[in-house]
């Protein structure tokens, strides 16, 4: 006889016994789930852990349920193994994390004790989160992979601001629609400059999230640039199609990604 396991259930009672614990994340208490929309297989689900950490089904699924048990199987192993303790961050864990940051970009060890440095802001995040989870900083870190790639930091430097104080800012702040707008807006500010760009942009973006997807990874990042672009491209479109036009609108945008 075969033994069904509901993994749906066992991972919202693991979050749910966290959060009776009051060692849940501060931004979120609730799992999302959600389904892409497809006409057939296979299937894609993703679900969102309380604090933001997301992850897919990395199975090729014929049905949305599979896709969700998949997608809650890859979380809740990601959930058990952020409680070990080699996840936590501790003074031993930064050493080797800073070391092998510096292997990884050919830099300098001194530069770990210089914040103006990547290297040194690296190591100051991490110093000022020593004894939590690696699952809660890279809820920080989010905010400042994606402020990254939409080259905010890079004008924040540009403004004099030191990397100290451009961590201090930001470390206040979690993502959410306000500040997904903001960066939807900067890049319909680079639209204007090079057309087009957003939806390179956004082609990439896709097959990134594909790519960590189908290896099981912890994919936020890729998700959250996607959903960015997508709502740049909405406003960009939102004053020249009507509704009814937009799945168009979108395939021409994305033309050659499949």
């Amino acid at each position: 006889m075969s033994l069904t396991v509901n993994v749906v259930a066992i991972l919202q009672e693991f979050w749910e016994s966290k959060q009776k614990q009051k060692a849940v994340f501060p931004s979120e208490g609730i799992i999302v789930y959600e389904s892409l929309s497809s006409l057939g297989p296979p299937f894609v689900s993703y679900v969102t852990l309380p604090g933001g950490s997301c992850f897919g089904n990395f199975q090729s699924c014929l049905s949305r349920a599979e896709a969700r048990r998949d997608a809650a199987k890859v979380a809740l192993i990601n959930s058990l193994f952020n409680e070990l303790p080699c996840r936590r961050i501790t003074k031993e864990f930064i050493i080797e994390s800073v070391r092998e940051a510096v292997s990884s970009t050919s830099g300098n060890l001194k530069d770990a004790d210089d914040p103006s440095t990547s290297i040194g802001a690296y190591h100051y995040m991490l110093e000022s989160n020593i004894g939590k989870t690696m699952l809660e900083f890279q809820e920080l870190m989010i905010v400042f992979q994606l402020l990254h790639w939409n080259g905010s930091l890079k004008a924040l430097r540009e403004t004099k601001c030191s990397r100290q104080e451009v961590i201090s800012y930001y470390s206040q702040y979690s993502l959410d629609e306000k500040m997904r707008s903001h960066m939807a807006l900067d890049w319909i500010m680079k639209e204007q400059e090079s057309p087009g760009i957003i939806s390179q942009e956004l082609q990439v973006a896709l097959r990134e999230l594909e790519e960590v997807r189908k290896a099981g990874q912890e994919l936020r990042f890729y998700k959250e640039k996607k959903e960015i672009l997508s709502l740049a491209l909405s406003q960009i479109y939102s004053d020249q199609v009507t509704t009814s036009s937009w799945d168009d609108q979108m395939s021409l945008a994305l033309h050659g990604y499949q």
